[in-house]
């Protein structure tokens, strides 16, 4: 495709892509500037999907006139359209350019407990950002617009502000925004008969509100509104998780079981529970109160170290340590010793060479398990950490630096990193290099800056995505070669999240995406040789064991997958990924938010402060 600036041509390579959404491809132009080019009706990822090709065409039709009159009036931190990009004619608009924001991240990060916590970032400083953005959202309307699909997958934020971005989709005018994402929508806005989010009228001021409100509870509690598991006590009310907005079936339901890694809601004030009660059950709409914003003043507790908005701490007890614990349900009996506790928060855990290492932050100091400071100072999202051994990599800008006791630092430049027992891996000028016992090895070209890769015992996994290019790969761990004829489901809409797990012979694959207003999750199992076995695929919610996938653990052909019911082990049978076994006893020491280590001596339980070992029997 030919496009043009300013009568000018643009060259698009695919090592320029920045960013791949459900509707459009970002690259970067130069000079601190992107281009955002929406996908055409014949575009690779719309094959073979008649809807979403006809969805293409006509949203191409509306930007030609709505791009045209976009307002100008909106405040600065709504990143705008600027050139208009066309065909060489100069007649039909092909996309267009905007600021290059760099060094940000979506406000979705920051209802991640685990982000949160290992990077140190407080409910003080994320209740600062809701202020910054309800001074935009504000101004905003003052400006007779909607920003209509408002989510926290279009809000960047950049040290203590918060950006807009697709603002394309915004309502003005005679332009309505057309497109929605369930997590947000309004459902007075739906069809409340569905089951699921319909959108049948029109967004609106208050409907931004609500989502606005959506968002501040997710990134305050780390559930949302519909969060948790419900189990009604008669099956015939049982409906869809989907569905559960509809029927205004919240966290605050009796049958509703609340998730184990959310932060308790009554640390919230009776004002702000107030709120968040008459706007998700009782359909209250309005502008969000700003007063409520600006009256929040979080303390720490200092026995339990929670964060709360009362008089006193409202969940404190006193922290008891296991020693050793044996509890029993049936024939089955767990037997759980304590490894490590810390009043600080655990950055990394692995098991190499069947011994346990790990990471922690402490008092302004980093500390290996020994108690080693490798460093002082805060914690910092900028900042990776590997353990390779007793050596422990810091990645920072590219530049990634080994520390090893009675050794000198060794520095390499690397856009990605990672280890297995025995070595280093990374990405180098379009190269996927290792460590060898001359220097480095090649392995293999990747697309520079695109590529995501991971590495276990015996082989590695990645994959690229830009434009209309989407390559996976598999490679061996000692040899040179890529083997990128990996045949995986294609990978649709705005990838979220992606992480992968291995035995000795296969792999799992995760991700998570955003796509037309949902979030997929996907698993898809494959084999060192490239072979895909199996896959499994299910909007958020519906499968819970696949909604957190960065604590799960392989062995031999078995996942072992931590839930809020305990540990349950995943494997495929006939074609089928499933839940082949469930161990409650496990329940009490495991909830989704933690991550397991399965070994020869047990299975490690990593919680952000402790540290567990489980012996089943």
């Amino acid at each position: 495709m030919e496009v043009y600036l300013n009568q000018k041509r643009v060259k698009l390579n695919p090592k320029s892509a920045i960013g791949k959404g459900g509707e459009a491809d970002i690259y970067d132009i130069g000079n601190g500037k992107v281009l955002k080019l929406f996908k055409p009706a014949n575009h690779p990822d719309y094959e073979l999907l008649p809807q979403e090709q006809q969805a293409a065409t006509a949203r191409l039709a509306l930007h030609q006139q709505k791009l045209r009159v976009f307002p100008q009036n909106l405040p600065t931190r709504v990143i705008k359209p600027e050139t208009l990009a066309t065909d060489k004619q100069g007649t039909n608009i092909l996309g267009y350019t905007m600021p290059f924001l760099q060094n940000t991240v979506t406000l979705l990060k920051y209802s991640d407990r685990n982000y949160r916590s290992t990077n140190g970032i407080s409910q003080q400083f994320v209740t600062n950002l809701f202020r910054d953005l309800h001074n935009t959202v504000l101004q905003v309307h003052q400006a007779n617009v909607t920003i209509g699909d408002f989510n926290d997958l279009n809000l960047l934020v950049s040290q203590n502000q918060v950006n807009l971005i697709d603002a394309d989709s915004f309502q003005f005018g005679q332009f309505p925004c057309q497109v929605f994402t369930a997590r947000f929508v309004d459902p007075i806005l739906c069809d409340r008969n569905a089951n699921q989010p319909i959108l049948i009228n029109t967004h609106n001021p208050n409907s931004d509100w609500y989502a606005f409100t959506v968002m501040l509870m997710q990134s305050l509690l780390y559930v949302d509104p519909y969060g948790g598991v419900y189990k009604p006590k008669s099956q015939s009310a049982m409906i869809p998780h989907s569905a559960r907005s509809l029927q205004r079936i919240t966290i605050f339901h009796p049958d509703v079981r609340y998730p184990k890694p959310a932060i308790p809601y009554k640390v919230l004030s009776d004002d702000l529970l107030h709120h968040f009660h008459n706007c998700f059950e009782k359909d209250w709409r309005g502008d969000f109160p700003k007063p409520l914003l600006e009256s929040m003043r979080w303390t720490r507790c200092n026995q339990c170290g929670i964060e709360h908005l009362r008089t006193s701490c409202p969940i404190c007890t006193p922290t008891i340590a296991i020693a050793v614990v044996e509890r029993s349900l049936g024939t089955a009996t767990c037997k759980v010793v304590q490894i490590f506790q810390t009043e600080g928060v655990i950055l990394q855990a692995v098991l190499q060479n069947n011994s346990l290492y790990y990471l922690y932050y402490d008092r302004s100091e980093f500390k290996r398990e020994d108690n080693t400071v490798l460093l002082s100072g805060e914690l910092d999202a900028n900042i990776q950490f590997q353990i390779l051994g007793k050596s422990t990599i810091v990645t920072k800008q590219r530049k990634a630096i080994t520390l090893a006791q009675g050794q000198p630092l060794n520095a390499i430049a690397a856009d990605l990193i990672r280890v297995n027992s025995f070595s280093r891996y990374w990405i180098g000028n379009g190269q996927l290099l290792r460590d060898g016992k001359l220097g480095n090895e090649y392995i293999g070209d990747i697309l520079e800056g695109q590529t995501q890769f991971w590495i276990g015992e015996t082989f590695g996994f990645g994959f690229y995505r830009a434009g209309s290019l989407s390559v996976a790969f598999t490679f061996d761990a000692k040899r040179a070669g890529i083997c990128d004829r990996v045949q995986l489901p294609a990978i649709r809409g705005e990838l979220i999240d992606a992480n992968c797990v291995f035995s000795d012979r296969i792999c799992w694959f995760f991700t998570a995406t955003q796509d037309q207003g949902k979030i997929i999750h996907r698993v898809s199992v494959l084999q060192d040789t490239g072979e895909l076995v199996a896959t499994l695929v299910a909007p958020k919610g519906d499968i819970t064991w696949l909604d957190h996938f960065h604590g799960c653990s392989a062995i031999a052909n078995w996942l072992f997958v931590p839930t809020d019911e305990g540990i349950a082990r995943v494997e495929v049978q006939n074609g089928q990924i499933m839940i082949t076994k469930t161990f409650p006893e496990t329940e009490p020491y495991v909830d989704s938010g933690c991550s397991l280590i399965v070994a020869s001596q047990g299975i490690y339980v990593i919680h952000s402060q402790k540290i567990l070992q489980l012996q089943l029997s």
